[in-house]
């Protein structure tokens, strides 16, 4: 018995589609996982078998063999445990394979068969737009699913849910945001509170009207945290498809909130002066996303200038030229975005 379904995968900004084969043979009971999985995905067998047998369906007694292709390359997280779950009910004849045709599956499930929200939705979705219908994914993910264009969005509680869907027992719920050029403004701290600075507050207004980059020097408590915090009250409100590339950032680098869909604020990022060069620019041996590209639209502020190392300060050259870093590893190249606004600041003395 063998059942195909679709899901996908995310190597830094980029999805990918995942073919899910099941198969189940006679043989002594098994589960096996290949294609690369790392310690989530292989972890998912249990996870699996205990939401079939809670959702009141029933798990075979049988060799299991789940293979994610492309098998080269490395899967990681839960996303893949209700595309794992869809595939040994269809082969299983609980479910017929006509059901599944043109759908993508995504979502971690809980013991008891909820399907619990995942990281990355909106960048997966976005990569592989066009290639299928309908996205079967966990309610809290809707609204960030909601601004992929051609995909019907379909929210799912429960692996229940899900099957009594695929039944005609109930109607699916359809996820459709309204997608808008422009948003409110955010609630920063007002750049209007300030109170004289006339010249730094003008350096500043000229700074945030051409996305020039500036640096601040003053001794302590002169106002420089408070002037650079309130930078992005006076920038200009998020376009659409800003507010989708940040959305897209914040997504792969899991600092989304459940049920939150467009991130619709500047973002403005002030990392501790012990940043390492990767926390900076991003990397990793599944490379995230790092402060210069969760400043994309937005400030990155340094505080206290002379206090970070000299090599973490030269790896921002190429990210402020190019509004991009490149990060190259054995598996792979990936860009992330990175176009922000540098405000720094530091005492006349490093060492007042």
């Amino acid at each position: 018995m063998f059942a195909k379904v679709k899901s996908t995968g995310l190597f830094g900004m980029d999805g990918y589609v995942v073919d899910v084969e099941v198969d189940i043979s006679n043989g002594l009971p098994a589960f096996d996982i290949v294609g690369l999985p790392d310690t989530a995905v292989k972890e998912s067998k249990d996870r699996v078998r205990s939401a079939i047998r809670n959702s009141g369906l029933e798990f075979p007694m049988k060799r299991i063999t789940v293979n994610l292709a492309p098998a080269d390359t490395k899967k990681e997280g839960p996303a893949y445990d209700l595309a794992i779950a869809i595939g040994i009910l269809i082969a299983t004849e609980q479910l017929s394979q006509k059901c599944v045709l043109n759908c993508v599956f995504l979502g971690e499930l809980s013991l008891d068969g909820g399907i619990k929200p995942i990281q990355g939705v909106l960048p997966m979705l976005i990569s592989i737009d066009g290639t299928a219908e309908k996205a079967i994914l966990p309610v809290a993910n809707a609204p960030e699913a909601g601004n992929v264009s051609k995909m019907k969005i379909i929210p799912v509680n429960s692996l229940s849910d899900m099957m009594a869907i695929f039944k005609g027992e109930i109607l699916p719920g359809i996820y459709e945001e309204i997608k808008q050029s422009s948003h409110t403004l955010p609630h920063y701290e007002d750049f209007s509170d300030v109170k004289g600075q006339d010249k730094v507050k003008r350096a500043l207004e000229i700074a945030a009207a051409g996305g020039h980059n500036a640096l601040m020097i003053g001794p302590p408590g002169s106002g420089k945290t408070m002037l650079a915090k309130r930078l992005p009250s006076i920038l200009p409100e998020l376009t659409h498809n800003e507010a989708v590339e940040i959305t897209k950032i914040y997504s792969a680098s899991g600092l989304l909130q459940p049920g939150s869909g467009l991130v619709k604020t500047r973002p403005f990022r002030s990392p501790h002066h012990t940043i390492s060069n990767a926390a900076l620019v991003g990397g990793g041996k599944f490379p995230k996303p790092g402060e210069v590209s969760l400043a994309h639209h937005g400030v990155l502020f340094l505080d206290e200038l002379p206090e970070f190392r000299r090599d973490v300060l030269e790896v921002l050259r190429q990210p402020l030229e190019d509004g991009s870093i490149n990060i190259s590893r054995a598996n792979g190249k990936i860009m992330f975005p990175a176009k922000f606004t540098l405000i720094a600041s530091m005492n006349p003395c490093r060492f007042v």
